[in-house]
């Protein structure tokens, strides 16, 4: 059984998956669509996700997350995504990466606590995109459920706002699917 505390590449990968089935799925009349993410419409999110897998290969490699902008723009998004997890599969396939230092927007971390961080924000951001594009049904639950004690542990519920950019935990019943949980979580709403 793989240890996913100590090596969280396995759900990494998985959420990335995710991330790719849900990007290739996306229709030009989705773009325009808002979010649950309210900065993002369809557009500006896919453009997230393109710097985010590329400010985490990055991190892993020794540079700064923070020189790659916040949203890359790209009129071929299917394209830029490939070529970037392509790189990113690359780097991950070298067990070095779990104890790399990682410069990130957030601060610096070992590898693999930089790699379990991204694993949240890409499957909450695939909430985000499945939700804004009514795809809720391609979510895979299993990603949710491992990573919502670890969002539970590591973003306070409370203060929110300014240094923890999340939104008030938003209340749901205790048996909500696991993404409503994570979502509210983060302060949005399922």
């Amino acid at each position: 059984m793989t240890d996913f505390v100590n090596d969280p590449r396995p759900m990494f990968v998985r959420a990335l998956d995710q991330i790719q089935q849900l990007i290739d799925a996306v229709e030009p009349d989705d773009l325009d669509l808002p979010t649950p993410c309210q900065e993002y419409d369809v557009r500006t999110l896919q453009g997230h996700l393109l710097s985010v897998v590329g400010r985490i290969n990055l991190a892993l490699t020794g540079g700064n997350a923070l020189d790659i902008p916040s949203i890359t723009t790209t009129a071929d998004v299917m394209g830029t995504w490939k070529e970037r997890r392509a790189r990113l599969d690359l780097t991950l396939a070298n067990d070095a990466v779990l104890h790399q230092t990682c410069k990130l927007p957030w601060g610096t971390l070992p590898g693999a606590a930089a790699i379990a961080a991204y694993t949240g924000e890409l499957t909450t951001h695939a909430w985000d995109l499945a939700k804004a594009t009514g795809r809720l049904d391609r979510l895979d639950d299993d990603l949710a459920t491992y990573l919502l004690p670890l969002v539970q542990q590591f973003i306070p519920a409370e203060p929110r706002g300014g240094h923890v950019p999340f939104g008030p935990v938003v209340p749901v019943a205790d048996d909500a699917s696991p993404y409503d949980r994570l979502a509210a979580w983060q302060g949005r709403q399922p």
